[in-house]
């Protein structure tokens, strides 16, 4: 065990070997990983900025088109909890050119995208929960959508309690329908529980926000979003089915998913994911993420990765002090980003878009991501925000 046999040379000519003692590799790769680190010249806040826009698709010349554009946005903003009322009328257009509706029922429907909610409602969270507070059905409840493949991965985190007498008794009854007989159709529940069509639209929409139920289209949470169709409203070409055609069920089962094998994956497997989205991983990239695991967990990964040559290590954005990690693609995008000259359009995004870091990485006022305010961003910087006329 004190030599290592194999190719450690890029020129070693093929089927050489070559052998080293196990301690002078270490300081070989110590030595080469600090070279690396010393190579990268850190950029400005604002230029960082302008990365995340060109790496997120947003802007008029950045944007995706069609269903596989679409499923790639939803790939890297797997994760991420926004309102659910946001999610169609500001984050999607935002990233996916001539966004329509249908396309996102598509993905739903052929299973290769899932929605819920993955948080803990603070009225079951274990650790001090609000016991006697009520589970309100709003829009403004945070909504996740994933590729149906990584809906494990995103389970994994801090456990819930036992919803108990803190659920309205449509919705507890709802939810033993949907336990004992499986996914179901809106007609079937009702018929089940015996209940008012009302009484099931408020207890499903419950269940949705208490983060306990999903269906297989985004058109069933739609339908319990839209206040006119709710009532039944409209004529001609503008009627809409009161409900929609897709089937209810319960989004996850915690037993399944608390062994620890799958929780120390789940934590690579985010790590991931994170690193796909911000490009470059640090301490304050990840505040706006409740679902992201421990900084201290992702940090022993992310040397792990760092390690094994999948991964960049360094200071890359020079207003933030800790260790920083960057895929190596981001890297060359930055010094891209940084190099490039000439007028850049203006983006503006929803206070509720996941690149609304004012007040997180960029200095101001933060903004509520159930306000109506939108920011307008100019060469990496927040320039206005302006709230919409009613």
């Amino acid at each position: 065990g004190q030599i290592l046999r194999g190719r450690f040379r890029p020129d070693l000519p093929p089927g050489e070997t070559e052998w080293c003692n196990r301690r002078v590799l270490a300081r070989i790769h110590r030595l080469t990983l600090g070279r690396l680190r010393r190579e990268i010249e850190p950029v400005s806040t604002a230029d960082y900025m302008r990365f995340l826009f060109r790496r997120q698709h947003v802007g008029l010349g950045a944007r995706l088109h069609g269903v596989d554009g679409l499923f790639q946005t939803i790939r890297q903003l797997q994760g991420i909890e926004a309102p659910a009322a946001a999610w169609e009328a500001h984050i999607l257009p935002a990233r996916v050119a001539h966004y329509k509706p249908e396309m996102l029922d598509r993905l739903c429907l052929s299973g290769e995208v899932a929605w819920g909610r993955f948080s803990p409602h603070p009225a079951f969270a274990e650790n001090g929960g609000e016991r006697d507070r009520r589970v309100r059905p709003t829009k403004a409840a945070p909504i996740a959508m994933l590729p149906r493949e990584s809906l494990q991965i995103w389970q994994t985190g801090p456990s819930r309690g036992d919803p108990g007498n803190r659920l309205s008794h449509p919705a507890r009854e709802i939810l033993e329908a949907l336990n004992e007989r499986g996914a179901s159709f809106f007609d079937d529940l009702r018929r089940r529980t015996g209940r008012l069509a009302s009484e099931i639209e408020d207890g499903l929409w419950e269940l949705v926000t208490a983060g306990l139920a999903t269906a297989d289209a985004f058109e069933n949470l739609r339908s319990l979003m839209d206040p006119k169709r709710r009532r039944g409203e409209g004529r001609g070409r503008h009627a809409r089915p009161r409900h929609a055609a897709g089937r209810w069920a319960i989004l996850r089962d915690r037993e399944s998913i608390t062994e620890t094998e799958i929780e120390e994956k789940a934590i690579e497997e985010k790590a991931r994911r994170l690193l796909d989205r911000w490009g470059v991983l640090f301490r304050d990239a990840i505040k706006r993420e409740p679902l992201a695991p421990a900084w201290r967990d992702l940090l022993q990964v992310l040397r792990r990765m760092e390690a094994r040559g999948e991964i960049r290590g360094g200071r890359f954005v020079a207003a933030f002090a800790g260790e920083q990690f960057a895929l190596p693609e981001a890297v060359d995008l930055l010094r891209a980003t940084r190099r490039a000259e000439g007028d850049e359009e203006p983006v503006v995004i929803h206070a509720a878009d996941p690149l609304n870091l004012v007040g997180v990485l960029l200095p101001g006022e933060r903004a509520g991501a159930s306000s109506d305010r939108k920011i307008q961003f100019e060469r990496g910087l927040a320039v206005e925000s302006v709230r919409p006329r009613a």
